[in-house]
């Protein structure tokens, strides 16, 4: 007979306490850096509308054109979860490097990015002060691309294994710092040059290889280097990486993908003027306080799926997933209400620091956005929780084939709204709208279908001989 403890939602394995143990960390460290972006931007609003308007294209551009290695990268989290949970720890050290060299492989080719930033913001055909602006910002944080993708690798160690309050302490600190130099050189304050976007792009950089130093040092130490296998395993694995690049591609490639899709979307939607960008900026902006926070509940699904099916145990690795699943739909059908029924009480923010006549017009835009965002954000919990059990699983393939089939419909459809039928932004944000769903929903059934149960990326002989261990 099954004790309460065993049977209850919350206490039992893999139930709401283990889930969140795991998560909260992770949950806790993405979210800090959302309220940190969220203030930045609110820095840049005051200093500038223009300079707000023009980091998130930008951006996006950037994060774009590193999707590819870092998430080959971030797919070292599931190599170390399942050799964690197959009990191979000697094997976790070279995972990590592996990531790590992809990261340094890229510095060199990110740098001669910069130049040709110009050209890619004139194609998009925005306003030419804009299009400078969208060029500095880009152009500063193009420098801590390489820390990214190392930072990435560097953190599954810990986010791998479970230890998941390291990988919050750290990311924290970096958002604090990020914060710190924002305030200190967007407006010049106590001293610092005043360098408004050229700042904001100089303090990201600045935190993101504050991660890489953290990490390392903290990985370093005496008591991890001999049983990881971290200074001995740093030379490069010909066979490792190879299973690296085989089930993190298709990862990196999905990022790519979707985010690139996105990023041709807002570049698209440049074309509707300034006023549209700002209003569409600060809704996505507002957004994150849900959306970004939930990433961290799908890093900690992906790391329990990994340990479970390490240890050959997918009934467990289910169990995680739909407790997750509750979890991020609670968080996300709360949020949704607030967004519907409170929209002032997080615009806050935005009205104290933009002239009211101006704001006037962008509240009853973005009123209408958060909208759009209340309804796709049911979906979207849908969508971290399930395709992270994919991913913890291995099941990329499958990923990588649904963002081929997926991201082009609603660039053409953005497009063709805009430039055939003249379309505004409502039509965007529809177009959006119905993507999120779609993707939700394929997602959920690939799920349901259970073939990821079978599914391992570590060598064949770690899963035999854990299973001879039980």
């Amino acid at each position: 007979m099954q004790s309460a403890e065993e049977t209850s939602w919350w206490s039992r394995p893999c139930g709401g306490r283990d889930v969140l143990r795991l998560s909260l960390p992770l949950i806790v460290s993405t979210a800090t850096w959302t309220v940190m972006n969220f203030i930045d931007r609110m820095f840049l609003l005051k200093h500038s509308m223009d300079e707000m308007a023009a980091v998130l294209p930008a951006g996006m551009l950037h994060f774009t054109l590193i999707c590819i290695p870092l998430g080959i990268a971030l797919y070292a989290n599931t190599f170390v979860a399942q050799y964690h949970g197959a009990n191979r720890p000697e094997r976790i050290g070279p995972a990590i490097w592996q990531g790590v060299w992809i990261g340094v492989a890229c510095i060199p080719l990110f740098l001669a990015t910069i130049p040709l930033a110009p050209l890619v913001f004139a194609w998009a055909g925005h306003e030419p002060k804009m299009a400078r602006l969208e060029t500095i910002f880009y152009q500063t944080v193009a420098i801590s691309a390489g820390g990214e993708i190392i930072a990435a690798s560097l953190a599954a160690f810990f986010i791998g294994r479970g230890k998941t309050r390291v990988a919050m302490s750290v990311d924290a600190l970096a958002a604090i710092l990020n914060g710190i130099l924002d305030y200190l050189l967007i407006f010049g304050n106590f001293g610092f040059p005043q360098w408004g976007i050229v700042g904001a792009g100089v303090a990201t950089s600045l935190a993101l290889w504050f991660r890489v130093i953290a990490y390392a040092g903290l990985m370093m130490r005496a008591k991890y280097r001999g049983q990881f296998n971290l200074w001995r395993g740093r030379r490069l694995d010909g066979p490792l990486l190879r299973r690296l690049l085989r089930y993190g591609g298709p990862n990196g490639l999905q990022m790519f993908l979707e985010i690139f899709a996105f990023t041709l979307y807002l570049l698209l939607m440049g074309r509707l003027g300034q006023w549209a960008m700002t209003a569409t900026n600060l809704a996505f902006n507002i957004n994150s306080l849900a959306f970004v926070p939930m990433l961290g509940l799908g890093q900690g699904v992906a790391t329990i799926v990994g340990h479970q099916l390490g240890q050959n145990r997918p009934d467990m690795a289910q169990r995680a997933s739909w407790t997750a699943y509750w979890i991020a739909l609670g968080y996300m059908g709360a949020m949704s209400a607030v967004y519907v029924l409170l929209p002032d009480l997080i615009l806050i923010a935005h009205s104290l620091v933009v002239k009211p006549e101006e704001f006037a017009d962008l509240r009853a835009a973005i009123v209408v956005l958060l909208r759009f965002v209340a309804l796709y954000s049911l979906f979207d919990a849908m969508n971290i929780v399930f395709v992270s059990t994919l991913k913890g699983a291995g099941d990329t393939r499958f990923i990588l084939l649904t963002s081929a089939c997926m991201s082009p419909p609603p660039v053409i459809a953005v497009w063709i709204g805009i430039n055939r039928f003249h379309l505004g932004l409502m039509w965007c944000w529809i177009v959006i709208t119905v993507w999120v769903i779609l993707l939700g929903l394929i997602y959920f059934a690939r799920f349901l279908q259970g073939h990821w149960r079978e599914m391992r990326v570590i060598e064949p002989d770690v899963v035999r001989e854990e299973e001879s261990l039980v």
